[in-house]
């Protein structure tokens, strides 16, 4: 589903922000670790630039608070679920207020690599109660579009081994033990992953893209629905200022002025 409507905040949002000052659009692209969302998101960034848009993209830990201490506390391998939740909401929060808000404010086309979705999945897949984490992320905007890039596990494996040169100790689950070893526990952690990111696409809106097909089909899927989106966005603009006309000159015209006059205007 493609969200037209004007932005609007999951819950109670952040203070002080006006969403209709919010004249760009959010596009999420989503998905699980190794389905190649960091690719299709460099291409759409490079294509949509060449059409003329105004891009910014995004992504998590990326934020200037917290994004180098997040990778700097993963590479002890000590944080717990709970932690590492706080971390990544924080992250986000300090991207949504000085980043994200910001370019949608100034007409941008807003890519981000991940969205709340992604850890509400991981934190949810680590035992995390899906209803809590879902709570802790609903200050988040809601996108006009998020294209989910489904793919089963056994796509992700040779991608993840022959493309990435192997396995992440965090992708893997391995801090919850969910394998004797990182490629049994990728597979196990993964399953769990993509299990709630299917259970969230009803309740999210997500459109679900094919992603067990070449990086090149995927990226033509992903260029026909976001042409749809601003194409849609487009015409809605066009159609705004020719009401007003429309009411300005139904307002101006002879049996209007009559109107006023028997009305003593």
């Amino acid at each position: 589903m493609v969200n037209q409507a004007p932005l609007t905040f999951y819950g109670d949002g952040l203070p002080g922000i006006d969403t209709g000052s919010l004249i760009g659009k959010l596009i999420v692209v989503e998905g699980p670790d190794g389905v190649g969302r960091s690719t299709q998101v460099g291409l759409l960034r490079t294509w949509l630039e060449h059409g003329g848009h105004a891009v910014m993209d995004t992504g998590m830990a990326r934020s200037a608070l917290v994004g180098k201490t997040i990778k700097q506390a993963k590479q002890g391998n000590t944080l717990g679920p709970l932690t590492l939740s706080m971390f990544y909401a924080t992250d986000f929060a300090d991207r949504l207020e000085n980043e994200i808000i910001p370019a949608l404010r100034a007409g941008f086309v807003v890519l981000t690599d991940r969205y709340i979705y992604s850890s509400i999945a991981r934190a949810s897949a680590r035992g995390s109660d899906p209803a809590w984490i879902r709570q802790v992320f609903d200050f988040a905007l809601r996108p006009h579009a998020i294209y989910y890039l489904r793919a089963d596990v056994q796509d992700l494996l040779p991608r993840v081994v022959y493309e990435r040169g192997g396995f992440d100790y965090w992708e893997s689950g391995m801090d919850v033990r969910l394998g004797k070893d990182l490629y049994e526990s990728f597979v196990r952690y993964q399953k769990r992953v993509i299990r709630v990111l299917d259970s969230m696409a009803k309740r999210y809106d997500f459109q679900i893209v094919d992603a067990s097909r070449s990086p090149d089909d995927i990226f033509l899927d992903l260029k026909k629905r976001i042409t749809r989106l601003l194409k849609a966005a487009s015409g809605s603009a066009r159609r705004k200022p020719a009401r007003a006309e429309a009411v300005a000159r139904q307002a101006a015209s002879p049996s209007h002025a009559g109107l006023r006059e028997v009305a003593g205007v």
